[in-house]
């Protein structure tokens, strides 16, 4: 049975919208690495609509030569949580790309159970979901130094409590920490 890791990029404030406001801090290596070690052992890639719509038209154009990301984002499966977006519009979008359906716990639990593993970046309502259906192994948190102040964030006011155990930490050269959660 495969696992579902989520990977956020977050402020202190649990923004985690538009992280284009990242880019003030760099991307150290080490992070890279980590999020390598996050993404390897999966089979596909899980995404919310609105994340898919982003990704799509940036990640399909982009090569090994602009990110070494780009090989595992453009190779693997993309699935795609979505009541809007069918095959034939996901697979139009971004190659290797079919949509799920609208969000369906029984659903994702048989794609998780049927794969190695499933990796999540960004999908925030859809990680939502997911955490509140007992559906995440994995949540790492990358916690950037800044508090934005407005914003969505990861877990909004009225989120239901949820008891998460430190799994590792590490702090990168740039203030960033990642922290490794799973559930208690």
């Amino acid at each position: 049975m495969g696992s579902i890791a989520v990977h956020e990029f977050v402020s202190l404030d649990g923004v985690f919208e538009d992280p284009s406001w990242t880019m003030d801090y760099g991307f150290d290596p080490e992070m890279g690495e980590d999020i390598g070690r996050i993404a390897n052992p999966t089979d596909a890639i899980l995404l919310g609509r609105r994340t898919f719509e982003m990704f799509a038209p940036v990640w399909s154009k982009r090569t090994v030569h602009d990110d070494p990301g780009a090989p595992f984002f453009n190779d693997s499966q993309k699935l795609v949580v979505s009541s809007t977006l069918d095959d034939a519009a996901v697979e139009a979008a971004w190659a290797n790309s079919r949509s799920l359906g609208g969000y369906d716990a029984e659903r994702i639990r048989e794609v998780k159970q049927s794969s190695r593993g499933l990796y999540i970046s960004g999908s925030g309502s859809l990680v939502r979901a997911l955490l509140a259906d007992g559906l995440v192994d994995a949540l790492h948190l990358f916690v950037y130094p800044v508090v934005r102040g407005t914003g969505a964030r990861l877990f909004p006011e009225g989120t239901a409590e949820s008891r998460l155990r430190l799994r590792q930490h590490d702090a990168y050269a740039n203030g960033v920490l990642h922290l490794l959660y799973s559930p208690a």
